[in-house]
């Protein structure tokens, strides 16, 4: 749609952001304010009436207003890592489409669990939005944009206990059938207890004194991961990738011309290989194989955690290695000390009665 003389759109990491300049681009540009950033909403046009001098008329706040407060809040905070703030964007992007339209006060929690009742069967999904939502709840009657919580008595999706650890006859399926870059995925996950998101950052560059040294993307805690036979030996099959040039954004680079050194994940060319093509690709590439039925690639992170344990690692060793929460290690830890007292008990029965 054609912009009013004044304002201007920028795009930056693929969001839309709208602006009010008068004399942009001129000797004397007056001040840059910035607009609600649906150029189609009512808040839109009437703060640029106000800002072209119109008279000021009332103005309908909807959910949409609360939800680009709520995100510019989320921006400026520096306790929050640049991986959950997009995870939130990405759950008000969600919620908008089914209340944006809404007027805060009229917004009650039956809406928000007919919102929720879409995700009746990916439940992990609806979890996560009403977490989402109940965050910007606190946030919106601490500031008077709700007079009632909007979530109260929402009940979340029953957990059938999360992402649960791969056995051992998945790992075996995986090891034999998934490919390319999944395959690669899958070892550097399985061996390092990685999220996705680190994996995929995952590289040669990274390597200090036989093992990973990474900064994690979401909690930004630095964490050193040893690099296993198993998966040098994996690693060693890689060989080398060569490329024309350097890639924007990677932390690449060639040594004699050759050798590329940057993640071990890529497309064709060097391009990006990012978190969501990951996921796209594994579920493609599981849903082939029946031992995977079920199985989420984050659960390789609790794979490792119960390897770790049977190795007899101690939580805050895990903790180092895995960079996963104490209370997480403790709960897989003890499913895994269930698991080994169960077959040990099990064992010393057969010694009593031989």
């Amino acid at each position: 749609m054609a912009l009013p003389k004044g304002v201007h759109r920028v795009v930056s990491r693929g969001r839309e952001y709208f602006y009010w300049q008068p004399g942009r681009n001129t000797a004397s540009p007056g001040e840059r304010v910035k607009l609600p950033s649906d150029p189609q909403s009512p808040e839109f046009w009437a703060m640029l009436a106000q800002l072209q001098g119109a008279p000021i008329e009332p103005v309908v706040v909807t959910m949409g207003v609360v939800f680009d407060k709520y995100l510019q809040w989320l921006r400026t905070r520096n306790d929050v890592s640049g991986e959950t703030k997009r995870k939130y964007e990405r759950q008000i992007d969600v919620a908008r489409r089914g209340l944006g339209h809404m007027r805060p006060e009229t917004v009650r929690p039956s809406d928000i669990r007919r919102l929720l009742d879409q995700f009746a069967d990916v439940p992990g999904t609806g979890n996560n939005l009403l977490g989402t939502l109940r965050a910007l709840s606190s946030w919106g009657l601490e500031r008077g944009h709700f007079d009632h919580s909007i979530t109260e008595a929402v009940k979340p999706y029953k957990s059938d206990g999360g992402h649960k650890p791969w056995t051992t006859i998945q790992c075996a399926a995986a090891e034999m059938l998934l490919s390319g870059m999944v395959r690669r995925a899958y070892f550097l996950a399985r061996y390092t207890g990685q999220r996705g998101s680190d994996v995929v950052r995952l590289g040669p560059h990274m390597i200090d004194d036989g093992g990973f040294r990474i900064v994690q993307q979401k909690t930004q805690r630095e964490v050193w991961c040893p690099i296993d036979p198993e998966l040098a030996a994996e690693m060693a099959t890689w060989g080398t990738e060569l490329v024309t040039g350097r890639q924007k954004g990677w932390n690449a680079w060639h040594v004699a011309g050759q050798r590329y050194i940057g993640p071990y994940l890529h497309q064709h060319w060097g391009k990006v290989y990012g978190r969501k093509l990951l996921d796209s690709q594994f579920r493609q590439q599981s849903q082939g194989i029946p031992e995977l039925a079920g199985a989420t690639f984050h659960g390789l992170r609790g794979t490792r955690v119960v390897e770790l344990r049977q190795r007899g690692a101690t939580t805050t060793q895990i903790q180092d290695q895995v960079g996963m929460s104490l209370p997480m290690i403790e709960r897989y830890c003890r499913f895994a000390d269930k698991k080994a007292n169960g077959k040990a008990s099990v064992v010393a029965l057969r010694r009593t009665v031989t």
